[in-house]
């Protein structure tokens, strides 16, 4: 077998079957949808709505958190088909590594990878920074050593990032169960926040704020203003937001009734979260000009302190930091079964893949912290937090075109689902498309990270995983 050859060889779907058994199957629809829309609907939406206005689209910036959620949504109906068809721990990673062979499935999981160590990160440092901002009025401030990323504004480490994250860890190394009625209840109560948010905020709107509503079209500093081409790097940068669902997809070998289960909790979390963030943008450009978001990481306390509401502020803010433990919660449940799925396939060391007595990935768990922990310690994200979006596309586009291999061999050698992408053949290329133009859209920054990621993994394949590899110890 040439290396051509070897690098396309497929995995069998009933060898992820076996060894993805072991994993308890404990998770309802109400959990998946409670870790979608607790990942999805994270720290992004108390902060991003007023930063894109601010940047890029004034009051139309709804418009881009719609279009973002077309291109979301195309993709998660062909996530929730591969879902309900292979219901295996690693998502992405698993299901190409069937219809397109081995070196293409790493390479999509590697890129969602990169989601998880820098999402956990991140969604850590914002974590820190909101829970700094709501104890700077009574007095309360933590020395910059312990405020900031190693050598950012004199700081040595940043603790409450740290802490977050390792509480959470400690929270799923106890089950996935266990985590989910904590997230459950984290979810009802951030969007009853948020609720709260958009009601308050709705006595306050002027309707001068959304005029004009898509502004005329202007180079910046940071990009395009206004027009279509503000509208369309808002969407760039709104993507983050809703990366969220292939959390769902990585834990659905621990799903009851994954036939069901999976598109439910895929689509019914997309709709709840695009429903939020358009409620939340509106709102938030009503109460307030939008100008005056600019280079503020907390528009929605802003905007009710704006609008004479401080004691409602408060209150938001601090469910908006709870809440955000819910990301923490949902980026360590998928990252860490997607690291179990490359141990489990010897991509990365086997010890990677071994279940503890209670049959939970505990080794992979505490792998994710440990990275997380030291990224947020000596990297400061605003220079990285892009590189979430381009790991996710690039999986993002895997799945779309692998509808295709997938379609010829459901009710064969893989499970016909009960879902099935509507509008085949035409809906998985334009879920490919959509993808495309917004990775394209990405600066040249974050494409630049990728670039540097994806080498790494190649050297990672190449220099162990196709030495390692159970498919490679297959006759």
């Amino acid at each position: 077998m040439n290396l051509w050859q070897r690098m396309n060889k497929k995995e069998d779907p009933r060898v992820y079957e076996n060894k993805d058994g072991h994993l308890v199957r404990s998770l309802k629809v109400k959990d998946f949808l409670a870790l979608g829309v607790g990942t999805i609907v994270s720290a992004s939406i108390f902060t991003l709505p007023g930063e894109v206005a601010a940047l890029h689209t004034g009051p139309a910036v709804a418009i881009s958190f719609i279009l973002a959620a077309i291109v979301a949504g195309l993709v998660a109906f062909a996530y929730a088909e591969m879902a309900a068809a292979m219901p295996f721990a690693g998502s992405a990673y698993s299901w190409i590594n069937v219809v397109f062979g081995e070196f293409w499935g790493w390479i999509a999981g590697w890129a969602l990878l990169a989601e998880y160590f820098i999402a956990s990160a991140f969604v850590g440092s914002g974590l820190s920074a909101n829970f700094r901002a709501l104890i700077a009025p009574m007095g309360l401030k933590l020395p910059a050593s312990l405020s900031n990323a190693f050598g950012t504004n004199g700081g040595i480490i940043d603790a409450i990032s740290l802490i977050s994250i390792l509480l959470v860890a400690l929270l799923i190394s106890h089950g996935v169960s266990r985590a989910a009625r904590v997230e459950n209840g984290l979810v009802v109560l951030k969007v009853l926040a948020i609720l709260l948010f958009i009601v308050v905020g709705l006595t306050a709107l002027k309707g001068a704020n959304f005029t004009p509503f898509i502004p005329k079209y202007r180079p910046t500093a940071h990009g395009p203003f206004g027009g279509w081409q503000g509208i369309y790097a808002g969407v760039s940068m709104i993507f983050l937001s809703y990366i969220g669902f292939d959390s769902i997809a990585a834990n659905s070998a621990e799903a009851i009734n994954p036939q069901k289960t999976m598109p439910r909790g895929i689509l019914g979390s997309l709709a709840i979260a695009v429903t939020l963030f358009v409620g939340v943008s509106l709102v938030l450009i009503g109460m307030m000009p939008y100008k005056m978001y600019a280079n503020s990481a907390e528009p929605v306390g802003l905007a009710l302190r704006y609008a004479g509401h401080p004691i409602v502020a408060v209150v938001v803010q601090t469910i908006a930091v709870l809440g955000m433990f819910t990301a923490l919660i949902g980026m360590g449940m998928a990252g860490s079964r997607l690291i179990y799925s490359f141990g489990r396939d010897g991509m990365l060391p086997k010890w990677l893949g071994k279940l503890n007595s209670d049959r939970r990935p505990n080794n992979a768990l505490w792998t994710l912290t440990i990275g997380g922990i030291l990224l947020g310690a000596f990297f400061p994200f605003s220079m990285l937090s892009q590189l979430v979006s381009a790991g996710t596309l690039i999986a993002f586009m895997f799945v779309s075109l692998g509808i295709y291999r997938l379609r010829p061999r459901e009710g064969k050698d893989i499970d016909d689902p009960s879902f099935k992408m509507p509008f085949y053949p035409i809906l998985p290329a334009l879920g490919f498309l959509a993808a495309l133009i917004v990775f394209l859209g990405l600066d040249y920054q974050a494409k630049l990270y990728a670039g540097i990621w994806f080498i790494l993994g190649l050297i990672i394949y190449f220099c162990y995983g196709i030495h390692h590899s159970v498919l490679d110890k297959k006759k």
